[in-house]
Order: structure tokens, then sequence, then C-alpha cells
């Protein structure tokens, strides 16, 4: 329980801490007013890639799947791209959500 007496740091984030803030903003924004919450947008996706793949492809796999995209372009640019990792971390808060429900 907190006495609101509490010292606020005033030291900034780590890093790591920023970009996790960075992409949890991105993916609790404007994504969900285009695209739909993620369990909508991942769900159509999984029925459109089940259809094109011939298999059954459930929002986790989807996820997955676009994590595993940003990693292949990261692998075909030289240098660091903050960006990428900020997107990774958002397509794995997305997946953990819609992992849960795919069960």
């Amino acid at each position: 329980m907190t006495t609101g007496n509490e010292k606020v740091s005033e030291e900034p984030s780590p890093p790591r801490v920023e970009a996790l803030r960075e992409a949890a903003r991105l993916i609790n924004s404007e994504r969900n007013v285009h695209y739909g919450p993620p369990s909508e947008n991942f769900n159509r996706i999984a029925k459109l890639w089940s259809v094109v793949l011939g298999i059954d492809v459930s929002m986790e796999d989807v996820a997955m799947c676009m994590v595993a995209v940003k990693m292949a372009r990261y692998a075909s640019k030289s240098g660091y791209q903050p960006d990428t990792w900020i997107d990774i971390a958002g397509y794995a808060g997305c997946g953990f959500e819609v992992g849960g429900i795919d069960k």
C-alpha cells in the first residue's frame, strides 16, 4: 500500500522499457480502430492463410509468423533497426493475448 509520500524516480527508464512502452502504445492505438482488436484481425488472417495454405492456421500461428516476417526483413538489411524490435514486441504481446483464446 502506498502512503502518497513515496519519491517518484527521476531516472529515465532503460531503453528496453521504453521499447516495450512504444510497442504497447502502438498495439493499443489506431491499429485497433483500423483493423479491430488482435482477436478479430488475427482470426481473419488465420482463416485466409488456412485456405491459402490448406492447413489449419491459428491466431497464435499468425503472431509467430508475423514475428518471422520481421526477422526475415531484419536479416535482409544491415545495421540496427529499432522499429523492427518494437514491432516484434508488439506481435509478442498480441500473440500472448490471442494464444489464450485459441486454446
